[in-house]
């Protein structure tokens, strides 16, 4: 029997639509227009590649959630699972990852934060690798990142550097934008939208 390895991108993949914008408005609703109105020059921007996008979404998140501990953010991110699973997962999305196969392994490859898709991660049973959140000695959030931004070739080095390749006769590999492509590369199967 063939050992596959599946890999998914989330935002936009697996889900409706973009999670880190839609967590920080679930989680910080009386805010979030106030913040997002004052970042709309950095995004414009981050979109046009005048300045670094990563370190735009970085600031972005640190200006709701810089100084709240572990525990409270765990918090955040299973209320947002629990009331937004349903619907942001597209239905085919669902489906599919539970029929495969416990034989093989499956991982969620994300440039959002490590935070809000730990618990889809876990729902479904599957490895995580994405842009890591930066904590301090008291287990508080520092608003850094601990890792690159999670995207385009940092996909491709994060996956080779945390799964051994050597133990797949398959990788199979699904996303929706650019900054999936290294990761099709690297895959001998890719699914581009597959899901919407």
């Amino acid at each position: 029997m063939n050992r596959k390895l599946y890999l998914f991108d989330f935002d936009g993949t697996l889900t409706k639509k973009d999670t880190l914008f839609d967590f920080l408005k679930f989680s910080f609703s009386e805010t979030y227009k106030s913040n997002y109105l004052l970042f709309l020059p950095l995004f414009f921007c981050a979109k046009l590649k005048l300045i670094d996008g990563g370190k735009v979404k970085e600031k972005f998140i640190a200006k709701f959630m810089k100084g709240l501990s572990s525990s409270e953010i765990d918090l955040l991110a299973q209320n947002y699972f629990n009331h937004n699973f349903s619907t942001l997962i597209h239905p085919k999305a669902d489906d599919y990852i539970k029929s495969i196969n416990n034989y093989h392994d499956k991982f969620i490859v994300s440039a959002s934060i490590d935070f809000w898709i730990k618990p889809f991660a876990e729902y479904y049973g599957m490895g995580l690798i994405s842009t890591q959140a930066q904590f301090d000695e008291k287990n508080v959030f520092t608003g850094r990142f601990a890792s690159k931004n999670c995207n385009h070739q940092e996909k491709k080095n994060r996956i080779e550097k945390e799964i051994d390749l050597t133990f797949y006769d398959e990788i199979l590999a699904f996303g929706d934008t650019k900054g999936d492509e290294a990761m099709f590369l690297m895959s001998t199967k890719s699914y581009y939208r597959e899901f919407n």
